[in-house]
């Protein structure tokens, strides 16, 4: 059985689909140890710098922080924080997509500073997240084009 320490980034609307990937990623012998804020650890917290301090301490705990990736996590400022926060760590950050997901829903943070971005497969899921897989797709699993991507040309 593999594990793996996470801090799983996400929207509060989407909490729910923590426990499937776990179930999901269970089904393959491989547990997902996270360390984020989610419905069977709630946090009342107010003050946004202890927020943000106790964020720090769980994205540093985990060895990659997994993006949920649903029609509205580009809208949360916190996923970008959390991402940024992990891209300052050197943490791999790898985005899922949810159901209902587009393309268009990609949080700017993970265009810029992703290692992988997959479909709901517990393959693909697991080699993103051992960094077998180091690519982007689209929500159907056509390639993604990285508008951070410098293109060349010959003079």
């Amino acid at each position: 059985m593999a594990e793996k320490n996470a801090f799983i980034s996400h929207y509060s609307k989407d909490d729910e689909h923590i426990q499937k990937l776990k179930g999901l990623l269970g089904g393959k012998d491989y547990t997902l140890k996270n360390s984020s804020i989610d419905s069977t650890k709630p946090n009342a917290a107010k003050n946004e710098d202890y927020i943000k301090s106790m964020l720090r301490d769980r994205i540093r705990w985990a060895s990659t922080v997994v993006v949920l990736v649903g029609p509205r996590t580009h809208t949360r400022d916190w996923v970008n924080w959390e991402i940024d926060q992990a891209q300052k760590m050197g943490k791999r950050i790898v985005g899922v997509y949810i159901n209902g997901a587009i393309g268009e829903n990609i949080p700017e943070k993970l265009k810029e500073y992703g290692n992988a971005l997959v479909g709901w497969t517990a393959d693909n899921i697991i080699g993103a997240i051992e960094g077998t897989i180091n690519t982007f797709i689209n929500p159907d699993g056509s390639d993604w084009k990285s508008p951070y991507t410098i293109g060349r040309e010959t003079c």
